[in-house]
């Protein structure tokens, strides 16, 4: 009776789990079709395939919500960007699938800061954390450079691999996604050599 028992919360815990794991990806899905204060809780309900007091018995209110799926979004994101550190290469080839993959969405939230401070909190993480990923990612070749180099370095390294870079690129000038890539190590490997060559 007891191990029935336990099977059966088991097996409810999981069902919790992954009804909560919709409902988030719902809200993170419709942020990249709307604006976030137009998204409401019946069209999380409709998308997730539940009702809006389900959201409301996982999470209490709207903000919570809101709040949760920026976490659970952020931890996508983090898992997409995963690269090996101190490989140019690999590290531009994964940051440009991310932003393949997020890029628009991104310049969406990016273009909502100004009016919305729940987004601006948002895009403030993003930052600091494409900074981080920057200074992990390249950080033997961060460590070559001399102490003063090293936050000129670390500054262009991020612009060279940041949203906007791939954006104008894909975007405004309309490469292709190898092109696009490609200019994006170009900037990298030049701003690399340059960092050697004054070292």
């Amino acid at each position: 009776m007891n191990s029935e028992r336990s099977y059966s919360m088991a097996n409810r815990s999981i069902a919790v789990a992954q009804t909560k794991d919709r409902i988030l990806r719902a809200v993170v899905e419709l942020a990249t079709e709307k604006l976030s204060i137009e998204i409401v809780l019946d069209e999380v309900a409709a998308r997730s395939g539940v009702t809006v007091q389900t959201i409301l018995r996982h999470f209490g209110t709207k903000d919570a919500l809101f709040t949760a799926a920026v976490g659970f979004g952020s931890s996508e994101v983090e898992a997409e960007r995963l690269a090996p550190v101190g490989d140019v290469a690999e590290a531009v080839r994964v940051i440009v699938d991310h932003y393949e993959l997020r890029g628009d969405w991104v310049m969406a939230l990016l273009g909502q800061e100004a009016s919305d401070e729940r987004i601006r909190g948002v895009t403030e993480s993003g930052r600091q954390l494409h900074r981080d990923w920057v200074a992990t990612v390249f950080e033997p070749q961060l460590s070559c450079c001399a102490e003063r180099q090293h936050p000129i370095v670390l500054n262009l390294l991020v612009v060279a691999t940041d949203v906007y870079t791939w954006k104008i690129l894909r975007r405004d000038r309309r490469l292709s996604r190898k092109h696009a890539e490609e200019q994006m190590r170009y900037l990298t490997d030049a701003i690399l050599a340059s960092a050697i060559q004054k070292d």
